[in-house]
């Protein structure tokens, strides 16, 4: 399980060789006890503290720490200084940066998260048949722009990369347009809004997504693979751009978890506020994300090559697939 810290002024220690999480709720001190051995992470909100003893009992049980702001963006990680797997695996991957690899397995992402997110509206087409022609219209511009990513051809990345966000773009309008659409006129928004969010409903995607990429940095640091070296996205100083190319793919589960909280009417005033220039949430909002995404991807079971696994198990065999064919290619 993953323990998220979120409550303003909570303190984690360690008592009688167990996870200890002291904190304040309706002027009342609650404390609560995990054994390290059922935690495999461990994620701290703006607020919030913990001792050294806690570093390194995590240290010693192969726990990260991350430390995330108040919409969900990780800022950094304690982690062990042990590489996920042979170094051989950043060499290529630092190669296949550099040429056609990159291009191969970069549309290869963007496809999949396009159809991803065909696959979701058709789940939502089947319960809205009044909506059946607006959503069909979507679907025909969604699958048009996948089959324009499939077709770009390039030898690196430079030759495809502004086409190919320019594609991605699109897509993501006529999605996000949609979705909106198909919501209550309270919480209908008008695109994609990041920090500080605009509205409510992307005040809960920053914030899923936050808590998506912090999984997904990890997946590919035990996969062998460097966050650092992106093949889209840019490699600024501190910037784990990798990790933005993996995670594309997998986004739509988020925005399915979100949309299914605003559609389901689980989300109430009390979940979010009014913040400089945007929204921002409350403790109860965090805990309503990470509670709703937990259950999708640490509980729930899909059906993925071969087996019953759930999405975090399937996301981590993708990235270590990925390693190995970086390695076999050689």
């Amino acid at each position: 399980m993953h323990l998220y810290i979120t409550t303003y002024g909570a303190f984690l220690h360690i008592k009688n060789g167990m996870f200890e999480v002291k904190y304040i709720e309706d002027g009342e001190e609650i404390k609560k006890k995990i054994p390290p051995k059922k935690v495999s992470g461990i994620v701290l909100d703006r607020g919030t503290s913990l001792t050294y003893e806690v570093v390194k009992t995590a240290l010693e049980h192969n726990i990260d720490i991350v430390f995330a702001e108040g919409d969900g963006a990780p800022i950094g990680r304690v982690w062990h200084s042990k590489l996920g797997s042979t170094t051989k695996i950043r060499k290529r991957q630092l190669q296949a940066s550099l040429n056609e690899e990159a291009v191969y397995w970069i549309k290869q992402w963007i496809a999949d998260k396009i159809q991803n997110q065909i696959d979701f509206i058709k789940e939502l087409k089947k319960h809205r048949a009044a909506k059946s022609d607006e959503i069909d219209t979507a679907l025909d511009k969604l699958n048009s722009q996948k089959t324009k990513v499939e077709e770009l051809e390039g030898d690196t990345i430079l030759d495809i990369a502004g086409t190919l966000r320019g594609y991605e773009g699109t897509a993501g309008r006529v999605y996000f347009q949609l979705l909106s659409s198909l919501l209550s006129k309270e919480y209908q928004f008008k695109g994609r809004s990041f920090r500080p969010a605009e509205d409510p409903y992307n005040a809960f995607l920053n914030y899923g997504y936050g808590i998506l990429y912090s999984r997904i940095e990890k997946c590919i640091m035990i996969a062998g693979l460097d966050p650092y070296v992106g093949f889209l996205h840019r490699d600024d100083y501190n910037q784990t751009s990798f990790v933005f190319d993996f995670i594309e793919p997998y986004r739509p589960f988020v925005d399915l978890t979100i949309y299914r909280l605003f559609s389901g009417k689980k989300v109430s005033q009390d979940h979010y506020h009014e913040i400089t220039n945007g929204i921002g949430l409350t403790k109860e909002g965090k805990k309503l994300i990470v509670e709703n995404f937990i259950q999708r991807f640490d509980v729930d079971k899909i059906r993925y090559r071969g087996r019953n696994q759930t999405r975090m198990n399937a996301i981590q065999q993708d990235a270590h697939t990925f390693a190995n064919e970086l390695i076999s290619l050689v």
